[in-house]
């Protein structure tokens, strides 16, 4: 695995709210703090788990701004420019590279349950994106509805310069990240998988470099891609094994509100709201995350005390 350009943990951050709805900036850059802390490789802002669906344009390039800046460097940040308009996505990819982005992600072009790129619309918008010139993250997610066949996939790697890295979390991550690896060759710089690191273990085996988790336990899941990554698949195993349950419960039962919640009982912000329609966490859904988290110590329980 040492030709990936690309690896390890990159989590993405979560949009932390005022108990009003509005955006709550000073929570956001501790937020950033508490995830450079936690040791991650990279961050990534304004993605799903991030609550993009549920910002507005103006709180996007208010966030993008803010994130930015106030990282200043100390690790590599990737925006989320997901949008089913070319001439949306390619000027937030502009404004990402002017602001000191070190790479964007995006999803296929896709509009609700009906409206989805063909193959040829989905290349021509990330080419478009790639003569920016600012290295692209190709997201592979199930809320897209959209089918990227492998085939698709390596020729887009191997005909657009900037596609670097490919998250892929779809059903049978593994399988499509081994067929991607062997087919797609020098071409994939970082193949990451995603969706909390539920599939972590078999999607390492499958060749991957790297994960985009959430903010919840970063600093626990990156000695298993480490360990992995430097040939001690039983380390990984055994501190895999250790956290899976805690990522089994964030995956299926809490979703992003999980890093929030976390975040709130670790004084790293003051509130967990998430906007409607999502509905606050079931008291004992969130009660069960924090007596799973407790014994492992990690450091989002404690960095704010």
């Amino acid at each position: 695995m040492t030709h990936y350009t690309y690896s390890g943990i990159w989590p993405v951050a979560p949009t932390p709210f005022h108990p009003d709805g509005t955006v709550d900036d000073a929570g956001m850059r501790r937020v950033l703090d508490c995830m450079i802390d936690q040791g991650v490789d990279g961050i990534c802002i304004l993605a799903n788990f991030s609550e993009q669906f549920l910002i507005s344009d103006a709180e996007r390039d208010q966030l993008t701004r803010l994130s930015l800046e106030h990282v200043a460097g100390r690790v590599p940040v990737i925006v989320t420019i997901s949008h089913f308009a070319t001439e949306i996505v390619q000027p937030r990819a502009k404004q990402a590279k002017a602001l000191g982005a070190a790479m964007v992600m995006m999803m296929p072009p896709y509009h609700g349950a009906l409206l989805k790129g063909t193959p040829e619309q989905t290349f021509e918008q990330f080419r478009r994106v790639g003569d920016v010139g600012i290295p692209i993250m190709l997201q592979d997610a199930p809320l897209s509805g959209v089918d990227l066949p492998v085939p698709l996939l390596v020729q887009m790697a191997q005909e657009i310069e900037m596609l670097k890295l490919f998250k892929i979390e779809c059903p049978q991550a593994a399988a499509k990240l081994r067929a991607l690896v062997d087919a797609g060759g020098a071409a994939i710089e970082g193949p990451f998988d995603g969706e909390e690191a539920i599939t972590l273990m078999a999607d390492l085996d499958a060749g991957a470099s790297g994960t985009m988790t959430s903010a919840l336990i970063p600093d626990l899941i990156k000695p298993v891609v480490t360990s992995h990554l430097a040939g001690d698949r039983d380390s990984a195993l055994a501190q895999y094994a250790r956290v899976l349950p805690l990522i089994n419960h964030e995956n299926r039962q809490c979703g992003f509100r999980a890093a929030k919640a976390a975040m709130v009982e670790g004084g790293v912000i003051a509130s967990e709201f998430c906007r409607h329609p999502i509905a606050p966490l079931h008291p004992q859904t969130r009660a069960t995350l924090i007596d799973l988290m407790r014994p492992l110590n990690p450091v989002v329980l404690r960095w704010g005390k």
